[in-house]
C-alpha cells in the first residue's frame, strides 16, 4: 500500500487511464448541502490564486485506489474504493466550466474535455476517466459527452451538474465576478487529496473503515489555547485563573474561537480563514520566537479585546445609546460578517483614536451599506471578504469615519447611491430578497423614522409584513388595478410586478380574515392602528399602482434619510439595471418548466418588454428560450440572439420536457411564476411562518385564541364546512400515524404544518405539507419539496420524486416534476373526497415510514 498527497489533474492527467466505481458502491449522493460547501472552497481558492498570494491548498479529502481485474498495461484501471463522490463531483463541476465557456472559447472546452474527462481515443466505457456505478452511468456519460438536454430530469448526478452551472452563471456578477478559469485552476491544482493505492491482495476495505473512523474533534480554539499554556510553564497558572478563565465564562467556546480570529484579522492578516487559526496564531508565534512574556501579553489583549467582542453580541452592555441603537440593529440584522470592523471602531475608540459620535457616525455608514445593498438587491457572497480585508485598507490619512466611508463608497463595493435606491424601492420586488427579519427591520426602522410620540414597543408586538393590495386579489382588487394598466401591460402582470414591492408592503398585528378582503374594509383596520404608516395609507382614498408608487417614492425619501449615501466618485462603478440576476434564474430553471416575460420581470423589477429585448440582444444566456409569453406562445418577434444558432424553438422546448396543449401552448402547470423564480433562488425559504418557529396546537395564553383555533376560524371563513371537516381529519390521522401539528407564529397568516420529530426542538424535525387558510381563495396544502431537499432521507431526490407520485395519484392533482425543487399547492377542497384523503393517508405513511428508516449512524 502506498499513500501520498496529490491533486486531482495530478491523479487524472497524463496516459489514458479509467477510475472505476464498483458495483457494489452506493449511488452518488451528494446533496447542495456538500455542494455548496465545495463550491465555497472553490472560490476561496480562486480568489487566493487571483490576489497572487502563496496559500496552503485545500484538503478534499481521501481516495483508496485498487487494481481493476480489468486492468491492462497500456490502459491502466483502478477501482474506486473509497473517494468516489468526490471524484465524480469534481469531474462535473469541470464539465459544467466546460459547457459555460463552450460558446464562447470552444478551444478552451475542448481542452478541459481532453485534459480531466475523457480519453479521445477510447470509445464505449473506455472513453471515459471516471466510470461511476452501473445505476449513475447513463446520467454521468451523458453530462460527460455533452448531451445535457436528456438528462437533465432527476437524479443527484444531473442535479450536480446542474448546481454548477447555476453558480457559474452567478459568478459573472459584477458585485462579485470571478475568473471561471481561476475556479477551475482550483479544482485541478489547490484541492489535494490523498490517495491510498493498494497492491493486489492488500485490505482495501479496512483501510477504508480507518480512514472513516470518526471522533469528536478539538476545535480551533481548544487547540491553540493547549498551544499556549504549554509555552507558558511558570506563568501558565497565574494567566489561566486571571485572564482566561474569566474570557471562558464570559464567552462560550465558538464566540472565543471568533474572537481569536477577529484578533487575527485585526492585527493584519486578511486572508486567514476561521478553520485556520490555529496553524495561522502557531506560525505568528514560532516566526517570532515568542517567549513566555510575549505569549502573556496576547493572551491579555485578547482578554481586552473580549469585553468588547461581547457588546457586538450582547448590545445592551454598551454604554452609549447612539452606538447601543446601532449595534442593536446590526446585531439584529445579523450581520457576523462585519465583525471586523465593528471591532476596529470599538477598538480605536477604547484607545482613544475616535469618540462615541465618530463611531456612531462610523456605524451607520455600515448599516447604510448593508441596508441599501439589501434593498437594491444586492449579492451578499463578497460581504465576508470586503469587511475582512477593511482593517488593513482603512486609509491613515483621514480620520476613521471618514475613511471608512470612502473604502465602503470605492469601485466594486456597490454601495447603491441615492438614484439606484430610488429606483428599486419602486421596482424592486423587495418581499422576495434578503431574510425576513431584514426586511421587517427595514420598515420598522421606516416607522420609527416617524417619531411618534407614542412610539410601538416592536419588542413586544407581534407584528408581520402584510401585504396592502393582496398576493391573491379578488375581483374588486383586480378591477381596482385595472385602472392603471397601460402598455399593453395585463392587469394580472401589473399585479405581479407591484405586488412584493416596498410601496405595497406594511406592518401588522391585525387578524388575517380581513387581509385579503377589499381595500374599505382594510382601511378600517389600519385607521386604528397605532403605526404612523398605516394611518397614511388609511387615509388614501383607493389603493392602485399610482398609490404604491407615490408610497413608494415617500418611502424611498425617508430611507435616504435614515441610510447615508456613498460618496460620488471615489472611482466608483455605477450600476445600471443588473440583468445579472436574471440569467442566474433561468440558469437554474428545472427541466420541464417555463415561464414568462411578465413573471421574470416582475422577479427582477423591470419590464417586459425591456427583459424581451434584453434576451434577444444577450448571448449566452442559459434557457433563454424557455421566456415565452404569458399564454404559454412563443413570443411572435422571438430572435435568436447573435451568434446563436439555436434551432426551432418548439423542438428544443419539448427537448426540454416542455408539454404543450392541442392549441399549440405549453401547459400551464408547468409555468413558473415571479414568486416561483424568487424560491429557486432561495428568495423567501425562510420567512416569519417556517416551521421553527411552531408550537404545538393548544399554544396560547390566558384569554388568547391559540393558534390552532385562529387556524380553524380562519379557514372556515372562505372554505366549506366539508373541507374544514376533512382538515380536522387528516390532522386526526397525522397524530395516530405519531405525528404532531404545530402552528406558525403567524397571525395575520396563520398556517399548520404535518409534523415529525421533537416537539421540544421542532427545528429539527421534518414535515411533508404545510397547510394554510385561503383568505378569500381558498385554503391549500403546501407540498415542501425545497425544505425535503435538505432534510435526510428526502436529500435523495429519487425519494422526492416519489413522494410526488402518490400524491399526484390524488384526483384533482397533477403536479410536474419541475416542482421537486419548489413548494407546489394542492387545494385543500380536494380532501373532501374520501378516496383522496385515502390516497393522502397512504402517502403521509410512506412518508412517516421514510423518515423512521433513516439512516442515522
Amino acid at each position: 500500500m502506498q499513500a501520498k498527497e496529490t491533486l486531482f489533474a495530478d491523479l487524472v492527467q497524463g496516459r489514458a487511464q479509467q477510475f472505476q466505481v464498483p458495483l457494489y458502491q452506493r449511488t452518488y449522493s451528494w446533496t447542495e448541502k456538500q455542494l455548496g460547501q465545495l463550491w465555497s472552497d472553490i472560490l476561496e481558492q480562486a480568489e487566493l490564486i487571483e490576489s497572487g498570494e502563496p496559500a496552503s491548498t485545500h484538503f478534499l479529502g481521501s481516495v483508496v485506489l485498487a487494481p481493476s481485474p480489468q486492468n491492462e498495461a497500456t490502459f491502466p484501471r483502478w477501482l474506486v474504493v473509497d473517494g468516489q463522490q468526490r471524484l465524480t463531483t469534481l469531474s462535473l463541476a469541470l464539465a459544467a466550466i466546460r459547457d459555460h465557456v463552450a460558446g464562447s472559447q470552444p478551444d478552451e472546452a475542448e481542452r478541459i474535455d481532453e485534459e480531466y474527462l475523457i480519453n479521445k481515443r477510447k470509445s464505449g466505457d473506455d472513453h471515459f476517466r471516471l466510470l461511476p456505478t452501473q445505476a449513475d452511468r447513463s446520467q454521468f456519460a451523458s453530462h460527460i459527452r455533452g448531451h445535457e438536454a436528456a438528462t437533465t430530469v432527476g437524479g443527484s448526478v444531473a442535479n450536480a451538474y446542474q448546481f454548477f452551472r447555476r453558480k457559474l452563471v452567478a459568478v459573472g456578477d459584477p458585485a462579485a465576478s470571478q475568473d471561471v478559469f481561476r475556479m477551475e485552476q482550483a479544482i485541478t491544482s489547490r484541492l489535494t487529496l490523498v490517495a491510498v493505492t493498494a497492491e493486489r491482495g492488500d485490505n482495501v476495505h479496512r483501510i477504508f473503515e480507518s480512514l472513516n473512523n470518526t471522533g469528536l474533534k478539538l476545535s480551533q480554539a481548544d487547540l491553540l489555547r493547549n498551544y499556549l499554556f504549554m509555552r507558558l510553564p511558570t506563568r501558565g497558572e497565574h494567566v489561566y485563573e486571571t485572564r482566561w478563565l474569566p474570557m471562558q465564562a464570559s464567552l462560550s467556546n465558538d464566540e472565543l474561537e471568533q474572537l481569536m480570529w477577529l484578533q487575527l484579522v485585526l492585527d493584519g492578516d486578511d486572508r486567514v480563514r476561521r478553520q485556520d487559526l490555529y496553524t495561522a496564531q502557531q506560525q505568528r508565534f514560532e516566526r517570532r520566537e515568542t517567549g513566555e512574556e510575549a505569549i502573556e501579553a496576547y493572551i491579555r489583549e485578547l482578554h481586552r479585546l473580549s469585553s468588547l467582542f461581547r457588546r457586538l453580541i450582547h448590545p445592551e452592555e454598551e454604554p452609549d445609546q447612539l452606538v447601543r441603537a446601532h449595534l442593536h440593529r446590526l446585531n439584529e440584522w445579523q450581520s457576523q460578517v462585519t465583525y471586523p470592523a465593528l471591532m476596529l471602531l470599538l477598538d480605536r475608540r477604547e484607545r482613544g483614536d475616535l469618540d462615541s459620535a465618530e463611531t456612531a457616525r462610523s456605524l451607520s455608514y455600515i448599516e447604510s451599506f448593508l441596508v441599501r445593498r439589501m434593498i437594491c438587491r444586492v449579492p451578499t457572497n463578497n460581504l465576508n471578504r470586503i469587511f475582512q480585508a477593511l482593517p488593513g485598507q482603512l486609509p491613515r490619512d483621514l480620520p476613521v469615519a471618514d475613511g471608512l466611508r470612502q473604502l465602503l463608497s470605492s469601485e466594486n463595493r456597490f454601495w447603491p447611491d441615492d438614484d439606484e435606491l430610488r429606483e428599486k424601492v419602486r421596482t424592486a420586488p423587495f418581499y422576495q430578497f434578503g431574510r425576513w427579519h431584514q426586511r421587517k427591520s427595514v420598515l420598522q426602522r421606516l416607522e420609527e423614522s416617524h417619531e411618534h410620540p407614542e412610539p410601538v414597543d416592536f419588542a413586544a408586538a407581534q407584528l408581520t409584513i402584510e401585504h396592502v393590495m393582496p398576493q391573491s386579489p379578488g375581483d374588486e382588487w383586480l378591477q381596482m388595478l385595472g385602472e392603471d394598466v397601460a402598455d399593453g401591460e395585463s392587469t394580472e402582470e401589473l399585479h405581479a410586478r407591484l405586488q412584493h414591492t416596498l410601496g405595497n408592503l406594511t406592518l401588522t398585528a391585525v387578524n388575517s380574515e380581513l387581509s385579503n378582503h377589499p381595500f374599505e374594509r382594510k382601511q378600517d383596520l389600519l385607521h386604528g392602528s397605532h403605526l404612523e404608516m398605516n394611518r397614511r395609507i388609511a387615509a388614501t382614498e383607493s389603493w392602485g399602482a399610482k398609490e404604491i408608487l407615490a408610497r413608494a417614492d415617500e418611502l424611498a425619501a425617508r430611507a435616504i434619510g435614515l441610510w447615508p449615501a456613498p460618496l460620488r466618485g471615489v472611482g466608483r462603478a455605477e450600476r445600471s439595471r443588473d440583468w445579472q440576476l436574471a440569467h442566474q434564474v433561468l440558469a437554474a430553471l428545472p427541466h420541464g418548466t417555463w415561464t414568462s416575460y411578465g413573471d421574470l420581470a416582475a422577479f427582477i423589477g423591470s419590464g417586459a418588454q425591456a427583459v424581451g429585448n434584453h434576451l434577444a440582444d444577450t448571448a449566452g444566456v442559459v434557457n433563454a428560450y424557455r421566456v415565452l409569453t404569458a399564454d404559454g406562445k412563443v413570443a411572435d418577434g422571438f430572435r435568436w440572439a447573435p451568434e446563436e444558432a439555436g434551432g426551432n424553438v418548439r423542438s428544443r422546448l419539448t427537448a426540454d420536457g416542455i408539454h404543450f396543449t392541442g392549441s399549440g401552448a405549453a401547459d400551464p402547470a408547468q409555468r413558473l411564476t415571479a414568486d416561483d423564480l424568487a424560491l429557486l433562488l432561495g428568495g423567501t425559504g425562510d420567512d416569519v411562518d417556517g416551521a421553527e418557529t411552531t408550537e404545538r396546537a393548544d399554544t396560547g395564553g390566558p384569554g388568547e385564541q391559540t393558534r390552532a383555533e385562529r387556524f380553524f376560524h380562519q379557514l372556515n371563513v372562505d372554505d366549506s364546512p366539508e373541507t374544514v371537516e376533512a382538515v380536522r381529519d387528516v390532522f386526526a390521522h397525522w397524530e395516530e400515524l405519531g405525528g404532531w401539528i404545530g402552528h406558525g407564529s403567524g397571525r395575520v397568516t396563520t398556517s399548520a404544518f404535518l409534523m415529525l420529530g421533537d416537539a421540544g426542538s421542532p427545528g429539527r424535525g421534518i414535515w411533508p405539507l404545510t397547510l394554510y387558510p385561503g383568505s378569500g381563495r381558498g385554503g391549500t396544502a403546501e407540498v415542501v419539496f425545497q425544505h425535503l431537499a435538505g432534510r435526510e432521507p428526502f436529500t435523495d431526490r429519487a425519494l422526492r420524486s416519489e413522494l410526488l407520485r402518490r400524491l399526484n395519484e390524488m384526483e384533482g392533482v397533477d403536479i410536474p416534476e419541475g416542482r421537486l425543487d419548489l413548494r407546489p399547492n394542492i387545494r385543500l377542497s380536494l380532501l373532501e373526497k374520501d378516496a383522496n384523503r385515502e390516497r393522502l393517508f397512504e402517502a403521509l405513511a410512506w412518508f412517516r415510514d421514510r423518515w423512521e428508516a433513516r439512516d442515522l449512524s
